[in-house]
């Protein structure tokens, strides 16, 4: 089940928030408890237990780490080393075995029978958040305060399949007093509505034409390869944006407030700055948990400890050799940015122009690498980048820009780069100045449009959900 169905919207959902909100706040814990766990086992039943065992396993290596007046700091780091080591296991064991067997019979020229191991739904997610509580326990930062606390941080359903990666400190207070006010739930309604357009009206229509231009096997021409490139780079944010919006929404209808995951990436001049506009929370994981242990950028070497994140990075979203090239070719242009800061090359730039220019790198850098993340095959990911800048075979083409670029992906490809802009943020002092001019009638009047606008983008959404079966789940992967 995932967000933008109609099972989960017309039956799951109200059926949770009405039970949620009608019981005794004793019991608001164990319904969502219970909700969510019958959540994940409609997409995964048979991990179901997997999932459960990993919640009782973790809360006990927390439950030891915490035991200071008991156990020796030897034994308690030692249980923190196994705690790590079995989780990265389980990560290992589901997500990589199939890819480490395939290369190996590729190493030694034999065809290995490649084992069958069904990914569990949201495994990264979760495991990485269990690591991080058992962590942070250790640390003396955090403690559940029993199981079902525990229980309900890792398996809450809002995030628990997209993210974000959530910290146990982040919602410890709120699974005791959950903040739950008419305005923090209509501001939950509002982005998830927000984020459930993002996902069902503008990824899914650019990503199943993106799809249609991928599946070409030959005769693909520059253009249509460049116009693949560019949907696929749009489908991806607003398919990870608005899932990441949907679970906020969610959230804040429970009573929780998750942090930010995206903040408009696709205004970065930069790798750095993109890296702290994209899937904010999976960056913060591994700059606190991974980066700094390592020695950051006070011991150590520096562009060593930021290649490990990167690659690990790329290990962490797929069991594809693609993937890992994908956090390198990131890793790189992180490397070269910090060689290079501060620094002048010599040349006087209008800053207008050096933004202009600082964008354009950023966003080439970004689609390129985003080929490697679409097409898990080395070669054939290559091929295609090939095509993009006229090194493809010759001969005739198969299609032009003409027969996918109609006027209907026209408009959803104009409303998509619209909605990469916060224009909020761009046009702050004009808007405010214009609203201050309104009397309070006239700003109740702009309160009923905007909710106006968001029922006609919930009905537009449902229709979409509805009338297309074309809704992949790209967190499947993950």
């Amino acid at each position: 089940m995932v967000f933008s169905s109609v099972i989960f919207l017309c039956i799951y959902l109200p059926i949770v928030i009405i039970g949620y909100h009608i019981l005794p706040k004793k019991a608001r814990n164990f319904w969502l408890l219970v909700a969510s766990l019958a959540f994940y086992a409609c997409g995964g039943p048979k991990h179901l237990i997997y999932l459960l065992s990993s919640v009782v396993i973790n809360y006990l290596f927390g439950e030891f780490v915490a035991a200071k007046e008991r156990f020796s700091p030897g034994a308690r780091k030692t249980v923190l080393i196994v705690s790590v080591i079995a989780n990265i296991g389980s990560l290992i064991y589901f997500k990589y075995t199939g890819m480490l067997v395939e290369t190996f019979g590729k190493m030694l020229s034999r065809n290995i029978e490649i084992p069958e191991i069904i990914l569990p739904l949201g495994i990264s997610f979760y495991t990485f958040q269990c690591m991080s509580y058992v962590i942070d326990v250790y640390r003396g930062q955090e403690k559940a305060k029993d199981i079902l606390h525990f229980a309900l941080y890792i398996t809450m359903f809002p995030q628990l399949l997209q993210g974000p990666i959530i910290r146990y400190s982040e919602v410890r207070d709120a699974l005791d007093e959950p903040v739950i006010t008419p305005d923090e739930i209509t501001k939950g309604v509002e982005r998830f509505i927000v984020g459930l357009a993002k996902k069902a009206v503008i990824a899914n229509t650019l990503g199943e034409v993106c799809d249609n231009i991928f599946g070409i096997t030959a005769g693909l021409s520059a253009p249509v390869a460049w116009l693949g490139a560019i949907l696929y780079t749009l489908q991806i944010y607003f398919d990870f944006s608005g899932y990441t919006d949907m679970a906020i929404g969610l959230g804040k209808m429970f009573g929780f407030t998750f942090r930010e995951n995206f903040n408009y990436p696709y205004i970065s001049r930069s790798i750095t700055e993109f890296w702290r506009r994209w899937h904010i929370s999976l960056s913060n994981w591994f700059r606190d948990y991974l980066y700094i242990p390592l020695g950051g950028s006070r011991t150590g070497n520096v562009y060593v400890n930021l290649l490990i994140v990167f690659i690990a990075t790329g290990i962490w979203h797929g069991a594809a050799w693609t993937f890992i090239i994908w956090g390198l070719w990131h890793g790189l242009f992180m490397l070269v940015e910090r060689a290079f800061r501060g620094r002048s090359l010599g040349i006087k730039i209008p800053a207008p122009i050096s933004s202009i220019l600082k964008w354009g790198y950023t966003m080439l850098a970004v689609t390129l690498g985003w080929i490697l993340f679409k097409v898990e095959d080395i070669g054939e990911a290559l091929s295609y980048i090939k095509v993009m800048f006229g090194a493809g075979p010759g001969g005739y083409r198969a299609f032009d820009t003409g027969f996918f670029l109609d006027a209907r992906l026209w408009f959803f490809l104009i409303i998509a780069v619209i909605a990469c802009v916060p224009w909020a943020q761009v046009l702050p002092r004009r808007i405010s100045s214009y609203i201050a001019q309104f009397g309070e009638s006239d700003k109740k009047g702009a309160r009923i449009a905007r909710h106006a606008c968001l029922l006609i983008l919930l009905v537009i959404s449902y229709i979409f959900i509805v009338n297309t079966t074309y809704s992949p789940f790209i967190y499947f992967r993950f």
